[in-house]
């Protein structure tokens, strides 16, 4: 059976690109990662895709004059080297409807909250400042609206009293290098069924 190929947009540290590489490297992996762009040079994620013997592009939202356009440098370059599906990895880029509409179903994202709470940015001291008893992440087909779409896979973290953004940060980090992989396991296998803009994981055949 093929493996799905996979492009991964990074901007940072890439330990999600890691998890996933990780996960790709083992032979039974239902997917490959064909491709890693960064729209920062400097990004430490590109470092672990080479060490990985990933190919590498960075396209820099700079040289560009608008969102699209830097949006279709990126497609161009997916496209070109075959890539059937992307994963955002902390990828600090608002996409355009365009790109998001393009890849439709075939593009997924990793949030650092239990969505649909806490969008956007700051998701863990907003979480305490709220006194929630529980944050986590969820993995998410993406929709054109921010943090917005099918919930894939989600994991709850609880909040403890002495918590604070960076300490839950940490263990909700944690709990993303599990679900991004076993999320990706799941579209690859073809087990991932979007119904209504809701996900309905399939029995494996």
């Amino acid at each position: 059976m093929a493996r799905l190929k996979v492009g991964v947009l990074v901007s940072g540290r890439g330990s999600n690109l890691q998890a996933l590489l990780d996960a790709c490297a083992a032979p039974d992996f239902p997917a490959e990662i064909a491709l890693v762009i960064s729209n920062r040079s400097d990004a430490l994620a590109l470092e672990r895709a080479r060490r990985a013997k990933v190919p590498t592009a960075v396209i820099s939202h700079r040289d560009f004059e608008t969102r699209e356009a830097f949006d279709a440098a990126v497609d161009t370059a997916l496209r070109g080297v075959g890539v059937e599906f992307v994963c955002l990895a902390g990828f600090m880029r608002i996409l355009s409807t365009w790109f998001v509409e393009r890849w439709r179903d075939r593009l997924v994202n990793v949030h650092p909250s239990l969505l649909p709470a806490y969008k956007g940015l700051d998701t863990h001291a907003r979480a305490i400042a709220a006194g929630e008893k529980f944050a986590g992440c969820t993995v998410h087909i993406v929709r054109p609206e921010l943090d917005d779409g099918p919930i894939v896979l989600q994991a709850k973290v609880a909040i403890q009293p002495d918590d604070d953004a960076d300490s839950l940060a940490e263990r909700v980090l944690a709990e993303e290098h599990q679900i991004y992989p076993a999320a990706l396991r799941l579209i690859a296998e073809g087990r991932v069924r979007i119904e209504r803009n809701t996900v309905r994981i399939v029995p494996r055949r």
